[in-house]
């Protein structure tokens, strides 16, 4: 983990896979994403101004309830408690990223690219107006790899251009590559809302939308963003 000096004000999600950090720096903000790290949490000392978690948290880990944040503290409408507080905070950014560049919105639609690929419908009221969930890109190949006898663990490194690519990787990569895209453009074309899209493997998704013409707004570190957000409001 990056080092932080005294009075930096620190925020952790706890992924299902990793952590996620905002750290603030004095030319702004700066995000950074790690393996699970319970020793890491001594250097903050005092720092972290909040916490989530989506993911198990270890039992030796000693963490302010008072500072977590939950999915009740989101200010949307119509949040049910059971909703993921990523998908809440995630939603949240989204809405006020917006009301920043000044747009009249009539609702989102956030594509959430971690461990989970998830999509959030917030409507133009502000409330939640449902979703979808699938395993993430590399859950799905894992779910391959384990689920075939002949096909290899893989990760997701170099997306291959190739619609239909003769090499088993390849195409493995490029499979899971579409499926993504098409839950994304049916679901678009379902609610006609703008696509904000965030999460880790965001990256690849953004640019195949790109290569498609598909309009998306890309901000890989929007959960976090939104948790800074709230917690900026929450402090006045």
């Amino acid at each position: 983990m990056a080092s932080k000096s005294q009075g930096q004000q620190s925020y952790l999600l706890i992924g299902n896979s990793r952590w996620h950090w905002a750290i603030q720096q004095s030319n702004g903000w700066q995000f950074i994403h790690t393996s699970p790290e319970p020793k890491g949490m001594k250097a903050l000392g005092n720092c972290l101004e909040a916490w989530a978690s989506v993911g198990p948290i270890p039992n030796d880990l000693q963490l302010d309830c008072n500072k977590q944040v939950k999915t009740k503290d989101v200010p949307l409408k119509n949040l049910p408690n059971w909703l993921g507080v990523d998908r809440a905070m995630g939603a949240w950014g989204a809405l006020q990223k917006e009301n920043e560049f000044g747009v009249n919105s009539n609702g989102v639609l956030i594509a959430d690219a971690g461990t989970i690929f998830s999509l959030t419908r917030i409507n133009e009221n502000g409330e939640f107006a449902g979703g979808q969930l699938i395993p993430g890109l590399q859950l799905q190949l894992d779910a391959m790899a384990r689920g075939a006898h002949q096909l290899p663990p893989i990760s997701i490194t170099n997306m291959t251009a190739e619609k239909f690519p003769t090499r088993t990787k390849d195409a493995m990569r490029r499979g899971i590559l579409e499926a993504a895209i098409g839950v994304i453009v049916e679901a678009q074309k379902n609610c006609n809302l703008k696509i904000w899209l965030c999460g880790g493997d965001s990256t690849f998704i953004f640019q195949e939308l790109q290569n498609r013409n598909i309009n998306a707004t890309h901000h890989p570190n929007l959960v976090l963003e939104g948790m800074v957000h709230l917690q900026t409001i929450k402090t006045g």
